[in-house]
């Protein structure tokens, strides 16, 4: 299963929405609003929630924001409806994309995400033109430091049920199923596991190597993507 280039996707986003923190507030506050109301306003019966919060304390947004987003999806504050639509398609070289997005007007994000696609020489595809070669995942990552014991990490992830572990000497990478995800986190903080990450996600069944070119437009491509406000994650099997 393909792994470490996922913490360097994750490394380099939060680097870029670091230094874009409003538009990172925006899309959060879309992410808890659709979760609260698809699973209710409760994290500790919401898995989709309380990883949405996760990723708002990750960025430093503040509680009265999480707060207002989370009552704005419970119907308890006036709010805009977002809808989620997951876009696929190719990028140059045959990369696999999904671009998944959280929208209150499908026609504007459909036509933005199609004029992204067609400036870097893309292809926008059907429903499950590509989806079929990425699985969807818990993802889990620990930063290693000297205080971690590798073969411990690993063997205590394997027991709370994770599916794989891979490491290197940045980082331990945890893979489950994701109903199992909320369990196997909490499980980990409870040894005193400090978790970098913690979310679902997809993870393509396989890399695909491209050229220096096609890796340079994939790049710029992708910071389009993941640029426009409709934008939640971008997925693909590029290899970096």
């Amino acid at each position: 299963m393909a792994g470490h280039s996922k913490w360097n996707n994750i490394k380099n986003k939060k680097g870029k929405e670091d230094a874009k923190r409003a538009q990172a507030f925006t899309k959060i506050a879309r992410y808890i609003m659709v979760a609260s109301k698809n699973g209710g306003s409760n994290p500790d019966f919401n898995p989709a929630l309380k990883s949405a919060i996760e990723k708002a304390k990750a960025v430093n947004m503040p509680a009265d924001n999480i707060e207002r987003a989370i009552k704005k999806g419970a119907g308890e504050l006036e709010g805009v409806n977002y809808e989620e639509i997951t876009y696929e398609g190719y990028g140059v070289e045959g990369i696999a994309l999904m671009v998944n997005c959280l929208t209150d007007n499908r026609n504007r994000t459909a036509a933005d995400i199609r004029h992204i696609f067609d400036k870097y020489n893309g292809n926008l595809g059907t429903t499950g033109c590509v989806s079929y070669s990425f699985q969807m995942k818990g993802y889990i990552a620990i930063e290693r430091t000297e205080k971690i014991d590798v073969d411990t990490l690993m063997l205590e992830a394997i027991d709370l049920g994770a599916d794989d572990v891979k490491y290197d000497e940045e980082v331990v990478e945890i893979f489950t199923d994701p109903k199992d995800l909320v369990t196997i986190t909490e499980g980990l903080r409870g040894s005193g596991y400090e978790t970098a990450v913690s979310e679902v996600t997809y993870i393509p069944d396989n890399e695909v190597e491209i050229s220096e070119k096609g890796l340079s437009t994939m790049e710029k491509m992708i910071d389009a993507l993941e640029e426009h406000d409709d934008v939640q994650e971008v997925y693909h099997n590029m290899a970096e």
